[in-house]
């Protein structure tokens, strides 16, 4: 069977669980600064959806992104990388 289209994958570190089967993952990547050539932090905030609730707030993640699955919601809990609990 063929690979269904690539899929973009990030790493990030959740933020919020409150809600129910949704996570707020935090992105962070480095931005170069056009005139001053430093690097500056820049993050940005992802609604996931977890269909378990198996992740809790500072757990490392690797989500994926998919189909709309609500108004907000466009990426999906692949792997916890890094359990803080």
């Amino acid at each position: 069977m063929s690979e269904r289209g690539h899929r973009r994958t990030q790493v990030g570190v959740v933020v919020s669980d409150k809600m129910d089967k949704t996570l707020v993952v935090k992105v962070d990547h480095l931005v170069k600064h056009s005139l001053y050539s430093k690097y500056i932090k820049r993050s940005v905030k992802y609604k996931v959806h977890d269909e378990l609730n198996s992740s809790k707030i500072g757990d490392r993640v690797q989500i994926v992104e998919c189909r709309p699955l609500s108004k907000d919601k466009r990426w999906n809990l692949k792997q916890i990388i890094e359990s803080i609990s």
